[in-house]
């Protein structure tokens, strides 16, 4: 999808419209921000605080509770529609909750690798280094097209070396992913599954509509690549179309799991994030029927097509 200067301007005001609306729905729940820890985002907080009172009221879908309480599972989901503004949340005290992002930031370090020439292209083969694997199928070298399909970790992990440490903190820093935070140069293979990065549901669900409207400071022929190399196989009459990717962070108790993504419908997009407090690998099964539910509950996407 090519980015065009009205495209822009468009996705940083909705975006600021449902940080706005998040924003506002936070301080109902909480009265105050929670401290944690991250620096400060005066841009971000300034755009958020001047759209709150003219952004629509989050929609609270208490009911769509249950497909957490009948899994099992506790958790948050955030959607957003880029044609109305709205943003819907099922358990919002947990959605400003950051954690990490996991397999998730492949998206974006994706896009990084891309605009910074880590690779030529998504089909250059990269090498895995040749140790074993906790996966079988990730011991080979791939092509990042074909490392992102299987979430292969070694293939990412060297385009973040090629990247760099100070690049790398940039383009997350321009991104204005999460928190921010990438650590030292000793962290540049491991930032995104066992911290300092992290980010929440309401923040991976805006970057996903920025990523979907191609509202980010990168070439649009790598934005469209990162769109070929996500969007899922599947069959809807309405010709409606599932980009997506899940991820699954490292923990000593709880694991934090994610399915984070975006349905385009014609012009309009609506981008989500469902985050899961993971507490045996069985409950990662549980990120994709999970989401399809309540995209289909929510009349994004019916269930059924796959």
């Amino acid at each position: 999808m090519p980015t065009t200067p009205h495209s822009a301007r468009q996705g940083r005001a909705r975006r600021a419209a449902a940080a706005g609306a998040a924003l506002a729905l936070a301080a109902a729940l909480a009265g105050c921000a929670a401290d944690d820890g991250a620096p400060e985002r005066p841009s971000a907080s300034a755009s958020a605080s001047a759209s709150a009172s003219s952004a629509p009221e989050p929609r609270v879908r208490a009911d769509l509770e249950a497909v957490f309480a009948d899994a099992g599972v506790n958790g948050t989901f955030v959607a957003y529609d880029s044609a109305t503004g709205e943003t819907t949340v099922v358990n919002p005290e947990e959605m400003d909750e950051r954690v990490q992002p996991a397999s998730t930031f492949k998206i974006p370090n994706s896009l990084i690798s891309l605009q910074a020439g880590a690779v030529e292209s998504a089909d250059e083969v990269v090498p895995y280094g040749g140790e074993p694997q906790r996966v079988d199928k990730w011991e080979h070298d791939m092509s990042m097209r074909e490392a992102i399909r299987i979430s292969a970790l070694p293939i990412f992990q060297e385009l973040a070396r090629r990247v760099g440490h100070e690049e790398m903190g940039s383009w997350v820093e321009r991104f204005d992913y999460g928190n921010r935070d990438i650590g030292g140069p000793d962290r540049i293979d491991q930032f995104w599954l066992h911290g300092p990065l992290s980010i929440s549901a309401a923040e991976q669900a805006l970057f996903m509509e920025r990523v979907a409207t191609g509202d980010l400071p990168v070439d649009a022929e790598h934005v469209a690549t990162l769109h070929d190399m996500v969007r899922q196989d599947i069959d809807d009459p309405e010709g409606r179309d599932l980009y997506w990717k899940s991820g699954w962070a490292d923990g000593p108790e709880l694991m934090p799991g994610w399915m984070v993504g975006w349905v385009e419908d014609g012009d309009d997009v609506t981008a989500f994030a469902l985050r899961l407090e993971m507490e045996s690998d069985a409950h990662a099964d549980l990120r994709e029927p999970m989401t399809r539910e309540l995209l289909d509950e929510l009349g994004v996407l019916p269930a059924g097509t796959d």
